[in-house]
């Protein structure tokens, strides 16, 4: 990792002090052979299982519980359909437009703890790089676009949780509006 890169525990460990069992009720570990979110019962917290120790998998988990509201976090996995690859072209076109917004924040997240980016189309095999590349435009434009909107108070607040002076790292990428 280069400077000011955050490794996958060091976002949980952040992550898990802002919203652990006494902020939101919701964990964040990884170590898991596939991710897997288990909503929070009587006796534990919500978990948000990332893949091994991939700082991209915990980012991109994060994004889907952003991304969940009230209900879907009361369902495992949030009750999200998954096609696995290889998915044919209107699969792959619902595969996008489910993941636009999710990755949309997985994007803002990986800059402000350092990270590279890279769109996932999630489907081997099926390669369409004309497709892939607008996914990628639509991922970048949705970001831009959460920016310049305004965050909501869920995204903003593990933004801070994550790095403190997220606002200047987003404005390195975005431009930031002087309210944002």
């Amino acid at each position: 990792m280069g400077t000011g890169e955050m490794a996958a525990g060091e976002i949980a460990a952040r992550f898990n002090r802002a919203f652990g069992r006494a902020g939101a009720g919701t964990v964040l570990l990884g170590g898991a052979e596939e991710p897997l979110y288990l909503p929070a019962t009587a006796r534990r917290p919500a978990i948000i299982r990332y893949t091994l120790d991939y700082a991209a998998s915990a980012l991109h988990e994060l994004a889907h519980w952003l991304v969940a509201g009230a209900e879907r976090r009361r369902q495992v996995d949030y009750g999200y359909w998954y096609a696995p690859p290889p998915r044919d072209a209107e699969a792959q076109r619902r595969f996008y437009q489910v993941e636009v917004g999710v990755q949309s924040l997985e994007l803002l997240l990986a800059t402000v703890c350092g990270l590279a980016f890279r769109p996932s189309a999630d489907n081997p095999g099926r390669d369409d790089p004309q497709g892939a590349a607008e996914f990628a435009s639509a991922v970048e434009a949705r970001a831009c676009e959460r920016v310049q909107r305004g965050l909501s108070a869920r995204p903003a607040a593990v933004l801070q949780a994550l790095e403190p002076h997220w606002r200047l790292r987003l404005c390195d990428r975005f431009e930031v509006p002087a309210h944002g």
